[in-house]
């Protein structure tokens, strides 16, 4: 039965359910959330095809987490940091606090955001009232464990992309200033959304993205007619057209939970390993991130799809969205990237 508890005290957002076409954006985030690890979600494409909208809406069909308590870096009970600066969990059993269940944090991180409210600071209040010295957590804490959103990523400044590519390696937020040396655990989904033509991604950064979709303007009028159908019912009432679509939601929620719980369980074909490495030493992608990326991807669409195995079919379904944005230039080439993808996976995956 759907979540009625959910669907009456949530914030009426626009549904994912409720978004028309873009099938890749929507597959590229559901298998974000199946599997972290595949290493985030880059969705380019023209202004108004629902970037934005699209990730705002996965909020509501996370799985809920445990966490510690009063944790503003949201320790996994079962796996505690033991370095947290907030509930320094050892070894003693009286120093553990109460387990509690949270929503999985979605965070946006604003262009103009500074260094500080992104890595954190010094809090002044308690300075100046308390005397002490101590840590203001900022938006890589609130994102830890979760989702972290940039919108128009590819106009973010570089030194916070700099302290973005050292965080998403390590895992960590290290800050010393000010007297402080503060170490907390900050791994999270990284997603970002842009129009290429506004400006390039740094290719250090771009690497950095298990998935990209890349989106254009749905050209097929009965869509784009559903499309502003949908719109308007959401902006006349957004309670009434979201209650509309709760049943799809909490099929989609559920959908989501078994494949999360069956992932782990999802073999990897040597077919579909193979074909993987075919498919990156044919279209010469550099590194080895491409056939991981693929590799992941398949397993958590095998898991979505309630099968306990990855096939080559698999490999080929996602390699536009692991494999894309990492091809060299080529300014000769006519086609696409997905199109110069699409056409090597014909090639070695055959139907």
């Amino acid at each position: 039965m759907p979540d009625k508890t959910r669907a009456s005290t949530a914030p009426a957002g626009f549904p994912f359910t409720g978004i028309v076409g873009q099938e890749d954006l929507k597959l590229a985030l559901l298998l974000a959330v199946i599997d972290p690890g595949i290493g985030g979600v880059l969705i380019t494409g023209h202004r108004g095809t629902a970037k934005s909208t699209a990730v705002r809406a996965l909020a509501t069909l996370l799985p809920p987490m445990r966490a510690i308590e009063g944790c503003p870096y949201r320790c996994d009970p079962a796996a505690p940091d033991l370095d947290c600066p907030s509930c320094s969990l050892g070894t003693n059993a009286k120093t553990r606090r109460r387990a509690v269940t949270l929503a999985v944090p979605v965070v946006d991180l604003p262009l103009g955001a500074t260094e500080d409210r992104v890595v954190g600071s010094v809090d002044i209040e308690r300075a100046l009232i308390d005397g002490v010295q101590a840590f203001s957590p900022g938006l890589l804490a609130a994102a830890n464990r979760g989702f972290l959103y940039i919108d128009e990523v590819n106009l973010l400044e570089d030194h916070l992309v700099d302290l973005l590519l050292d965080v998403a390696v390590s895992g960590v937020n290290v800050v010393e200033r000010e007297g402080l040396s503060i170490r907390h655990a900050a791994r999270f989904v990284l997603v970002g959304s842009g129009n290429p033509e506004e400006g390039d991604l740094r290719p250090q950064l771009l690497d950095r993205f298990g998935l990209q979709a890349r989106i254009t303007t749905i050209v097929d009028v009965a869509q784009r007619i559903e499309i502003v159908r949908r719109r308007m019912a959401f902006e006349r009432n957004a309670r009434t057209f979201a209650a509309s679509r709760e049943g799809e939601q909490d099929k989609l929620r559920r959908r989501l939970r078994a494949a999360i719980r069956r992932r782990d369980g999802v073999a990897l074909s040597d077919a579909a390993l193979s074909a993987a490495a075919r498919l990156c030493e044919a279209l010469a992608i550099d590194g080895h991130r491409g056939e991981l990326a693929a590799c992941r991807a398949a397993v958590a669409l095998a898991a979505f799809d309630g099968r306990r195995q990855a096939t080559p079919a698999d490999v080929a379904r996602v390699a536009p969205l692991a494999l894309a944005h990492r091809l060299r230039k080529d300014p000769l080439e006519p086609a696409g990237d997905d199109e110069r993808v699409r056409r090597v996976v014909a090639q070695v995956i055959p139907a």
